[in-house]
Formats: structure tokens, sequence, C-alpha cells
């Protein structure tokens, strides 16, 4: 088994095989993949419901959960991440967002590097796309990550829709154009009513031909393997990995690219000797190179579901609940590639200020025509929706911390949501928005009824401590080996993704964020990865 490679990448998932494959575009580069979950051949990632029977379950997911939350009264809450090839673009809502074209301009001035600026980053965001609607200035056509209208409408979605713009939140038929404020449905990475996972779309067909690409499965990195060079510098030279049981050792003779993720890379990291001294030295673990920000900086969007029972009107809670809706539902798949099959996890969205005084839109709803008690619980069996509302910018700023020197034993992750007072006003005012749209004449003929929180909590500390009690992670964990000036000391990344003081060794996933992106995810790990891919192979640049 050869182990000698050129490049190493490390988690096949959203950043990974986007990676994987432009990098393998050179003939003379090799490159060696390593996932540590299975293929994706489990019939449920690939349909889009799938995902209830994925987040969960072993074959699919790391099962990750958080430590006990004081801001949620003590909750611990499930921590999906995926733990298959695809990652967590074979398990996630599929819902295609970028953000605002502040987020981008933030992490320009956090970098100082312009590089990072939204008018700089949307050519890496079209250059992989394949909208549904064709090219433009704003979108791409022809690449590999495809972009489509959901396939179903509801009736209280509509309404919900209506209402939102009765309590002035404006239309939107694209929120991926630099200013998402307004309310519309989302657009989806699916193909004809198929999720579209990034091993589809990267690995396959064209690096699983190419002779200079190899691809592990069932292959989990145990550490980073680094050495001191003859100038006294420090420099990555390969990895440790388990495959199938056995222990093997693999080298880069140019670079190792971590991709496992805002929860896996700074494990990675801090289990071969990089990160902050005193944890390092609590596991007995020798310190190779001291960065106190290796696992610093989690942020996460918290969603507080607001669940509301109508009447009169069609919701998948009792379509689901009866074996005929059951039957109608498959017959709508199998036949159209439609319907709640189809659905991601949330189909409606909008975006608007948690109150007046906000200077651009801060908050994000994820509405549902369904309600059920917890992710994962049966669906209630009174018609129902939940509009579920996340900060989209928290303050609150978490860790992930590695617990044991086995790689085999999970961080601890501990968020710390709501921990301050901006995001308990955040929660707080979120509440009462909902309220207001839910209010408006569009909704009156299904006559909403607010099931939870409850119209008895009003105040702002009541209603704060609600969200702790009913708030749940929207699974977006950014941030956790940020990139950074050179005078940022808790920056563990350069802005070219470079880790500060270990030569031959970046990080490209969703941890190098700065800071949260307005939105959804996942679209900005592509596009992250999209530059990086150019960076390594045009160092120039």
């Amino acid at each position: 088994m050869d182990t000698y490679f050129d490049t190493i990448i490390i988690g096949a998932g959203t950043a990974g095989c986007l990676l994987a494959k432009r990098l393998s575009e050179d003939p003379q580069r090799r490159v060696l993949l390593l996932e540590a979950g299975q293929h994706d051949n489990y019939p449920w990632i690939h349909i889009p419901v799938g995902y209830l029977y994925c987040i969960g379950n072993p074959r699919t997911d790391w099962l990750y959960r958080t430590q006990p939350e004081p801001g949620l009264n003590g909750r611990a809450l499930r921590y999906p991440r995926g733990k298959v090839l695809g990652g967590s673009s074979s398990i996630n809502g599929m819902i295609y967002m970028r953000g605002q074209a502040r987020d981008y301009d933030h992490w320009a001035k956090l970098t100082g590097d312009p590089a990072w600026s939204w008018e700089q980053t949307l050519p890496y965001f079209r250059r992989h796309e394949d909208h549904y609607l064709g090219g433009d200035a704003l979108h791409g056509a022809g690449g590999e990550w495809r972009i489509e209208k959901q396939r179903l409408r509801w009736d209280v979605l509509d309404a919900f829709a209506l209402a939102a713009q009765q309590a002035g939140i404006p239309a939107s038929p694209d929120f991926n154009r630099g200013d998402n404020h307004g309310v519309g449905y989302f657009e989806v990475t699916q193909k004809r009513g198929w999720r579209w996972n990034t091993a589809k779309a990267f690995l396959r067909p064209a690096c699983m031909g190419r002779p200079n690409f190899t691809l592990w499965t069932s292959a989990q990195v145990e550490k980073l393997n680094t050495a001191t060079q003859p100038d006294g510098s420090l420099r990555c030279t390969g990895a440790q990995v388990r495959v199938d049981g056995q222990m093997l050792t693999v080298h880069a003779a140019q670079e190792v690219i971590l991709c496992a993720g805002s929860i896996g890379s700074p494990q990675i990291l801090q289990l071969s000797g990089i990160g902050p001294g005193a944890l390092l030295q609590r596991h007995g673990i020798a310190l190779a190179h001291e960065l106190p920000g290796v696992g610093a900086n989690l942020q996460d969007h918290l969603q507080i579901r607001a669940v509301f029972k109508v009447q009169g009107v069609p919701t998948l809670n009792v379509l689901a609940n009866s074996l005929w809706g059951k039957a109608r539902i498959g017959l709508e798949y199998a036949l159209r590639r439609s319907g709640p099959m189809s659905m991601a996890p949330s189909q409606l969205g909008a975006f608007t200020r948690s109150d007046p005084a906000q200077p651009y839109p801060n908050i994000q709803y994820h509405v549902q025509p369904l309600s059920l008690d917890a992710f994962g619980e049966p669906l209630h069996r009174f018609p129902a929706f939940t509009a579920s509302v996340c900060n989209l910018n928290p303050t609150s700023r978490g860790t992930v911390q590695i617990q044991s020197p086995r790689m085999d034993d999970p961080p601890a992750i501990a968020p710390q949501y709501l921990s301050t007072p901006e995001d308990r006003q955040v929660a707080a005012d979120s509440l009462r928005m909902t309220r207001r749209i839910v209010a408006q004449p569009a909704l009156a003929p299904y006559r909403p009824e607010e099931w939870k929180p409850g119209v008895q909590y009003q105040s702002d500390a009541e209603l704060a401590a609600l969200a702790g009690d009913i708030a749940t992670t929207i699974f977006h964990p950014v941030g956790t080996t940020r990139m950074g000036r050179a005078d940022d000391p808790l920056a563990v990344l350069d802005s070219r993704l470079r880790v500060r003081g270990v030569a031959g060794l970046r990080v490209v996933d969703a941890g190098a964020m700065p800071s949260i992106t307005s939105g959804n995810t996942n679209a900005p790990t592509l596009m992250l990865a999209e530059k990086a891919a150019e960076w390594i192979r045009q160092p120039e640049l």
C-alpha cells in the first residue's frame, strides 16, 4: 500500500471533496483523501427527507453531544456532524445560503486581506454553481454544485409568507445576492428531487478514475506528524491513520490539509500537540506548537422553535399520521420526485430585524408545515406549523476541547449559547417578532394558536428563559480554527488558511471562518475550499 503522496486531505466532507477534485486535476500531484466514515451508499442519504434517518445514525453521524449548557437551563444537545463520504453535505438540510455581503467584508477586515471581501469571494461561489435559472452576474451555471427550487408548496407556508409581508418584510425571490432581507422559499442543493452531496458533485465520476487520486474510507486520523527543520521551524510531514484496524503512517511531500470540520479539525490539532499548552499538558500530550486559539471561538446558530396549532389547512402532521397520507407521500415521490419526501427540513425562510434599532437583518426564520417535541421525535397529531428563528450574529463564544489523548473519545463541545446579554435580548425580541408575524391577517383564517412557548410568557426575562428551554442548534458550528491577522493572539490560521507556525499544514473547513455568516454555512464552506484550491495550485496569487 502506497503511503507517499504530495497532498493529503483529511476529511471527505463539503470542503474535502471539492479540494480533492480541484487538486487532482494536476496529473503530477498525488492526492490522498481520507474519510473516517464509509461510502455514501446508504439509501436514505440520497432521499431528501432521509436526513431523519441519517442524523443520530452511527453509520452517517459522529453522534456528538454538547456539554450541559447553562444558557439552555442545563440541557445538553445532540450535535450532528457527518461521518460518511460527503460529510455533513450528506445529512444536512440542503439549504443553499451564502449569507450577506457584509459578512465577507467583515472577514476582510478581521484578516486584513481584501481577498475575503464580498466582491472578491463572489466569483468563487459562482465557479462551482449550477443554478437552475442559469448564470448571470451573481450566479453560476454549468458547475458541479446543483441548486434548484423546491418541488413542493404548502398553503400554510404561503400564508406565513404573506403575513411576513404584512408585517413589513419584503418578498424575496433570491436570498443569495448579497442582501438576504426578505421572505421566500429556500433554494436547495438537490438534483431532480434527489439530495446532491459533495461526493456526487465532485468525486464521481471525475476523481475516481484518476491514477493520481487515492481515496481511503474507514480511515481515522489519530494524529498529525510534525518534524523540526534544520532552520528550527516546524513542518507537518504526514499523519498516523488507522485503516480497518491497521495503523499506517502516511507522508505528504507538499501539504496536509485538514478538512475535518469545526469539531474534528481542532480535535486532531490538539491531539497532535498543536493548541493551548495548558489543555495539552492536562492530558499528557507533548506540546509541538502553542496555538491558544485552537478550539476557541466556537459560534453557532441557536434556533428558537415556536409552534402554532392551526385549523382548516393541511400540514404534514395530519398527512403523515394516516396510512392513506403515508401512501400518498410515497407515491408522489416515486412518480414525480416531489412532495414531502423531497422536502428540506425547512422550506420557507425569512430574514429581518429583531427590532427596528438593528442596523441590518439579524434574525433568520426556518418555517415548516409540521411540529414535534424535538428533532427525531414523532410529529404531533394535531395540525400545526413551526416558525424557528435564530440570531444570525451571536456574540456568545464557545469551545471545543479534547477530554483525553485518545481520538476515539469525543471532545467536549461547549457552545455557551445565550451567555451574553445581547444574545438573550435578541432571543426575547425574536419571539416577539414571531408573534407579530403570526398575528397578521393572512394567517387569521387558520386561527393560529401559540402552543409553544405559550402566550403567558411576555417579559424579556421570561422569553429569554423560555428560549433556553425550547431552543436547539441548527447545526452551523464555525470558527474553532479561525483565520486572522498576525497580531491576533487567537488566530490559528493566516488569511491563506495556513496554520501559523507549522509549515505544510492548512485548515480548510468552517472552522476557518473568523465570524459566522448570516445564514446556513454549507455554501460558504464550499467557497472557502474553492479559494484554497486556487491558492494551493497557484501559490503566487
